[in-house]
Formats: C-alpha cells, structure tokens, sequence
C-alpha cells in the first residue's frame, strides 16, 4: 500500500466530513438547506477530490447540457469515484439516486439526506416506488438527477444490464434523459481498494439527449435497449455486454 494512495484517501474522507457537518447543521436547525450553498460544497468536494488524487479527467459532451433545461442523467458505474469524477464535469445542480446503505453511513447519510439526495433500498418495492416518486419531485423543482441504471458497480468494469426505473422516472416526468459514459474510475479505487491509484486518466463523456417520450412506455425495453447501447458506444470493446435489460 503506498503511503501517498493512503494518505490522500485519508484526506477525502476528512473533506467530505467537511462538508457533511454543515450541511446537515443547517438541514436540521433550519429546516432545509439552501440548494446553491449545496452546489457549491459538493463542486469543493469534487475538485478537492480530484486534486488529491491528481486525476486526469477529460470531459467531452459539454455542448450536450443545456443549462435551462433539467435531465436524467444516466451513467455506467465503474467505482465509487464515480461520483467524484461525475459531480468534477458536470456543470449544474446535480443529485445522486442511491442505494440505502449510504444512508446509514454516519454523518454523511444524513447530510447526504438533507443535501436532496435520494435513497433507494430495491429490495423494498414500496420503498423503491417512494424513492422514485421523490426522484421525480427534485427533477420538477430544477434538480437534474442521476441514476445508474445498472444498480450496483461493475466488479471488472464490463456493462452490465440495466434496471427500468430510471426510465419509468424519465418517462413519467417527461424529462429528456442525458447518458454518460464513465471510464478510468475503476482503476483510480478498484471494487474492494481502500487506498486511491494517482494520475489516473479519466474520461467523462455526455452524449446528446434522448427523449424518452419517442418511445412511450410501450416500448419502454426498447428505450432501455437504446440509452444503454449509446453508454455502451464509448466503453472499450471488450467492456460491453450484450445483455440489455434486467
């Protein structure tokens, strides 16, 4: 284990309990938290994230992102930095659907809470259909969500197939939705690592919009189809699966 890979993991989780302390303090003093203030910690986080881990993030697609216009953004999932590198390119308000067991984290789950991050526990379908519920929610109050459809990181980085909910959410709330293709987060914190690998080469890349609504729910398996070959398109070949749906 290097000592560098450590220390710098070590200093990520001091900045994000930097970060979750007030955020948290003024959900609970003040009743709710004020979404740019958000914007601007997590926009810290990230960069300070970045920094540490001296990754080399490349960001193609920009043009892609209308500022006025509010998506599903929809990603593979290679690692946990994942989120690090996701939140460093993308430009605007952005919150994270994610699976229950962040929640019980101490201290960052329920900042994570009050920040308007959704909680998913998809072993509960009733929990699961309020979590989408309130996913549809932020995306009607400005907030672009993100939902990695796959569900759980890829142990070896190859695609895996997608769930639906996600884009029942898309389809329901008639929001277009913007895919992204993540690629090197998986070698900066290996599934399992606790130390960060520096100088990674990252590659985040938005692809133009998809507008759920040409599909409709009828052909709900076919948009899935889609969103996930597009994904897909920016992945080195030997990543890509060929099962679509789950």
């Amino acid at each position: 284990m290097s000592r560098t890979s450590f220390v710098a993991a070590v200093l990520q989780t001091a900045e994000t309990a930097r970060i979750a302390v007030p955020t948290m303090l003024e959900g609970m003093l003040r009743g709710g938290t004020d979404r740019h203030r958000v914007d601007r910690r997590i926009e810290r986080w990230a960069q300070k994230g970045a920094r540490l881990s001296e990754m080399r993030v490349e960001t193609l697609g920009l043009e892609h992102i209308d500022e006025r216009e509010t998506y599903v953004v929809m990603s593979n999932h290679q690692s946990n930095w994942d989120i690090i590198a996701l939140y460093y390119a993308f430009p605007h308000t952005l919150r994270m659907v994610a699976k229950m067991e962040m929640r019980r984290i101490p201290l960052m789950g329920t900042a994570m809470e009050h920040a308007e991050f959704v909680f998913v526990d998809r072993t509960d379908k009733r929990q699961a259909f309020k979590a989408i519920r309130l996913a549809e929610q932020r995306i009607r109050s400005g907030v672009n969500v993100w939902i990695a459809p796959e569900g759980t990181r890829s142990r070896d980085g190859r695609l895996g197939p997608f769930k639906k909910g996600g884009f029942i959410m898309a389809l329901d709330t008639r929001t277009r939705i913007l895919p992204c293709t993540l690629e090197g987060t998986r070698r900066v914190v290996p599934p399992g690592a606790a130390t960060i690998r520096k100088r990674v080469p990252v590659r985040v890349q938005f692809h133009p919009p998809v507008d759920p609504q040409e599909w409709g729910h009828e052909r709900r398996d076919e948009l899935v189809a889609h969103v996930r070959d597009i994904i897909a398109s920016a992945l080195p070949r030997e990543l890509r699966e060929s099962d679509a749906i789950r």
